[in-house]
């Protein structure tokens, strides 16, 4: 009884001793928690719902974006306006056939409203002009005569052996002397894939300036005249 006695007060008389120095270091990581710098990490409850992953379209889309940024051009490809590319869209590129791909087909005969029985195979040795848009932007609409070749693909494309790219894509791949003309959405695409195109040996290379977006005012101003 004695012995439990004695071990209780000497608890009690310990209590005092330790309490202050638990509160001082309570203070002090107060302390360094208000001064601290560093961003605290955010609970699960609050934290944001994980993002859908990309879609394979979406991560070539964004590698070609990136690509058009670190790309250091030291040249300028030449510009065609509209009155001078209105021309060229009279002839459609060559090449275009024979065509040995299905898909080319019926993307060619989807986008632009026409019938198999209607669709003419022409070899001239023409301009080419070359849509470098995406697919799905392509769908909206697409400028006479030309063919579709994303930006995405086409420095890949570029080397491919003829037969490859003809197999491939539906159409002839063009000479490194053959005329191009590139356009995009609004010629920042485009003006890329000029220097794609540099690079790949191609000389004679014209970018249409504004490109798409110029194409539709125009022709919706001729309609408005008309």
């Amino acid at each position: 009884m004695l012995r439990t006695s004695i071990i209780h007060a000497a608890r009690s008389a310990l209590r005092p001793a330790t309490a202050p120095s638990n509160a001082s270091t309570i203070l002090r990581l107060a302390a360094a928690r208000f001064n601290s710098t560093s961003t605290p990490n955010p609970n699960a409850a609050s934290a944001a719902p994980a993002k859908k992953p990309k879609t394979p379209e979406e991560l070539a889309r964004k590698a070609a974006l990136k690509h058009q940024d670190d790309l250091q051009r030291d040249w300028d490809a030449r510009w065609i306006l509209y009155e001078d590319f209105l021309v060229k869209t009279q002839n459609p590129t060559p090449g275009a056939g024979p065509c040995t791909s299905l898909l080319f087909l019926f993307r060619l005969c989807y986008l632009r409203n026409i019938s198999l029985t209607n669709l003419h195979i022409h070899d001239q040795q023409g301009s080419y002009i070359i849509d470098v848009r995406e697919p799905d932007e392509v769908i909206q609409g697409m400028i006479p005569s030309a063919v579709n070749l994303p930006l995405s693909v086409l420095a890949g494309a570029l080397h491919l052996p003829h037969k490859e790219f003809a197999q491939k894509y539906g159409f002839e791949k063009p000479r490194l002397d053959q005329e191009v003309v590139f356009y995009c959405r609004s010629g920042k695409r485009s003006t890329t894939a000029c220097d794609v195109a540099k690079r790949n040996g191609y000389t004679n290379i014209l970018n249409y300036k504004g490109s798409w977006l110029d194409w539709v005012a125009r022709q919706n101003e001729k309609t408005t005249e008309a």
